[in-house]
């Protein structure tokens, strides 16, 4: 027997926050009968139908995907443009762990796992993302202590992080700096240099965790090792 909300992550629906939502919202059914209960246990006999689909587990998928710009971090638009699922090779129902902006490039997660994509979105696991971003104004070691300390947006003080000026481009009256966060709050990088002032003109992921973009070019992917699989999952039996 597991939670509901766990089985539908582990065949690979989607996360297990998002498997929460749709059961609070009554779009679970087991056996003909809709739950709303996030304690409901299963034995994965039943027939459960989420949001109208009947649930099958799937053999589980993980890519990485350097993710270009212009394409929208989602598995559908009703806009119909191109999303990151649309550039994956595959019949499985894979789904993007967190979100790039429209514009943002760099190291993308996809997987039908939902305990995986648990374990790189948690907070308390700290995993680091690296950006780097075009910044529009040279940018003084003044913000770059501001950022480091944790700026307030949206309310809300970030937690501290790690920032470098890579180098500046007088010439064009710009900054090109990497940093380095734990958190995955919307639109945070660009909101974070906002808040000391400067425009994000361009901006790149780097790294999130173990996964970088080495040997990919823009729009391309490719799947992840074994080894990799079992070092994120080697975080969740650490805590």
């Amino acid at each position: 027997m597991e939670r509901l909300q766990k089985y539908i992550a582990e065949a690979g629906y989607t996360s297990r926050r998002k498997a929460e939502e749709l059961i609070k919202k009554g779009k679970v059914q087991v056996n003909g009968k809709i739950v709303t209960e996030l304690g409901t246990k299963v034995t994965g006999k039943e027939e459960i139908i989420v949001d109208g689909n009947l649930l099958t587990k799937e053999e589980k998928e993980y890519y990485l995907l350097n993710k270009p710009r212009g394409v929208i971090t989602t598995t559908t638009d009703d806009k119909n443009r191109k999303t990151v699922v649309d550039l994956i090779n595959t019949t499985k129902r894979i789904y993007p762990i967190g979100r790039l902006d429209y514009d943002t490039t760099g190291v993308l997660l996809l997987t039908n796992d939902g305990d995986f994509s648990n374990i790189l979105m948690h907070p308390n696991e700290k995993i680091e993302k690296v950006y780097v971003a075009k910044l529009k104004g040279i940018i003084k070691g003044e913000e770059i202590n501001k950022l480091k300390n944790g700026v307030v947006i949206d309310g809300k003080k970030c937690e501290k992080c790690k920032v470098k000026l890579r180098r500046v481009d007088t010439k064009n009256n710009t900054s090109y700096v990497s940093i380095i966060i734990h958190e995955g709050r919307n639109h945070q990088v660009k909101k974070m240099f906002k808040a000391v002032g400067f425009e994000v003109l361009k901006l790149k992921r780097e790294r999130v965790g173990i996964f970088t973009l080495s040997g990919l070019n823009s729009g391309e992917y490719r799947k992840l090792s074994p080894k990799e699989i079992s070092i994120i999952y080697s975080l969740k039996d650490g805590d």
